[in-house]
């Protein structure tokens, strides 16, 4: 038996290692640790209930807006509040547009790169991967980069900056737009649409989001320009659909008004958020497995037996996993679930997932600018009481992101966050079972000797873990 620590993982935001033990060229287990503690949860606790909307969107700056919104429907439900029609359309919009440029970052930036290496010259899509994603010099980035900062401008118009917005209330959008704001909305959202179609689809985003099944997809691609169709090819010549499987149990809380809440465990369950506990069983942490609302958030930096500052998320007592992929799964939508049904939860699936995303999610979005009226109400009101209790469930770009509020004398008593690579990248729980990520990695062929397997990379990065969410 060999052991290797792998890490730090470039193109990761925060620290990671994962502790592999090797047996006869494979996996044996796999550890997943978080080494940095930040401690966000700590610092709610005496403040006043809308402080946690200026405090927890620093917790990243990759999905702040993400974190906003969860803040915003926590003190929500607190309030007993009900935005109005442009209030909910311009969290959808601003939301969505957080998530859908994450989605391009992480294909671009922070995955396709690794096809580009040396060791794959002899690969005969090499040349082209190489022209197009090479780090610096690829053609990709002068493409991508500034068709991502046109499509934020969406941000500047709706949410006033990012990251770190104040727009979201609990009652809707602080930031109401004008007729002709929102005809800019249109045309900066026909615009993303043209670059998709042109560079990332090579087709109109309405034919990607109907393939309906592996054989559509793969007639789809032949002879088919575009990166979608680049990266399709590579993962049939790499096997990355039969890598990075975990246990093809999903969560998400529902995005955007379009995307449905719910468990996929063989089919689809009903939401319940009350079966949500963390055991800490692993973690640095003091205490015992707990309902997030009655957590707690005490570090224990000397615990025997524990190997990250994750905790460990279960769901009724089950590892699950989250994501675009589980979104998609729940959605049902038939291209995903019949590679997930075959193949299972694999490296494929969660980029081509994130992929289609982008095509499900921009003609809805340009629905929903056409659906904004002006001089209508943007945001409502309410008194805030000095007891009680709220949950805000949203979808990140990297899944499920739930936050839970508790006021006692009118200020926050407890704030527990569980973020979506806290699901995924959990550690072990009181039985012994590996979070996701630890799943996925189990089985892989490696070579003990190699100091940073390459495959091991794409299964991470296919997770795309926000280390500094984790732990926040």
């Amino acid at each position: 038996m060999t052991t290797r620590i792998l890490g730090p993982f470039n193109r990761v935001e925060g620290d990671l290692e994962v502790h592999l033990d090797i047996a006869d060229g494979k996996v044996a287990a796999a550890r997943v640790n978080s080494p940095l503690y930040r401690g966000f949860e700590q610092m709610l606790p005496g403040k006043a209930p809308l402080d946690a909307l200026v405090i927890v969107p620093r917790i990243c700056g990759i999905c702040s807006v993400a974190q906003s919104a969860a803040a915003a429907a926590a003190l929500r439900g607190f309030m007993g509040l009900t935005p109005p029609p442009n209030g909910l359309l311009a969290e959808h919009l601003v939301t969505a547009c957080e998530n859908l440029a994450d989605h391009l970052s992480h294909f671009y930036l922070f995955f396709m790169p690794d096809f580009a290496r040396p060791a794959y010259r002899d690969r005969p899509w090499f040349p082209a991967v190489a022209a197009r994603f090479q780090a610096v010099s690829g053609s990709a980035a002068h493409d991508v980069l500034p068709a991502r900062a046109e499509f934020m401008h969406l941000m500047g118009l709706m949410a006033g900056k990012w990251p770190h917005t104040l727009s979201l209330q609990p009652g809707g959008s602080s930031r109401p737009l004008e007729h002709s704001e929102i005809l800019r909305l249109i045309t900066l959202l026909r615009g993303f649409r043209r670059f998709l179609e042109r560079h990332v689809f090579g087709d109109a985003l309405e034919a990607v989001a109907g393939l309906d099944s592996l054989a559509a997809m793969v007639n789809w691609r032949q002879g088919r320009a575009g990166d979608l169709a680049l990266f399709l090819s590579v993962a049939e010549d790499l096997g990355l659909d039969r890598l990075g499987r975990a246990g093809d149990r999903f969560l998400s809380y529902g995005a955007y008004g379009l995307f449905p809440a719910g468990v996929w465990d063989g089919g689809v369950a009903a939401l319940d958020p009350a079966v949500i506990a963390e055991d800490v069983s692993h973690a640095w942490m003091a205490g015992e497995s707990l309902a997030p609302a009655q957590g707690l958030t005490r570090p224990l930096p000397d615990k025997a037996g524990a190997y990250t500052w994750c905790k460990a998320p279960r769901y009724g007592g089950r590892v699950v996993e989250t994501g675009a992929l589980a979104r998609q799964m729940l959605a049902g939508q038939p291209l995903i679930r019949d590679l997930v049904v075959t193949h299972g939860g694999s490296v494929l699936a969660r980029v081509l997932a994130r992929l289609l995303e982008l095509a499900l999610v921009v003609p809805e979005m340009e629905g929903w600018a056409r659906q904004l009226a002006p001089g209508e109400p943007w945001c409502h009101h309410g008194d805030m009481p000095d007891e009680g209790a709220g949950i805000g469930l949203v979808e990140a770009a990297r899944g499920g992101l739930g936050h839970w509020l508790v006021v006692r004398h009118g200020r926050i008593a407890n704030y527990q966050i569980i973020a979506p690579t806290t699901w995924n990248f959990s550690p072990r729980d009181a039985g012994g079972t590996p979070g996701a990520l630890e799943q996925a990695l189990a089985g892989m062929v490696v070579d003990a000797g190699d100091p940073m397997p390459v495959a091991v990379q794409y299964v991470v990065r296919s997770f795309d873990p926000c280390m500094v969410c984790t732990v926040h």
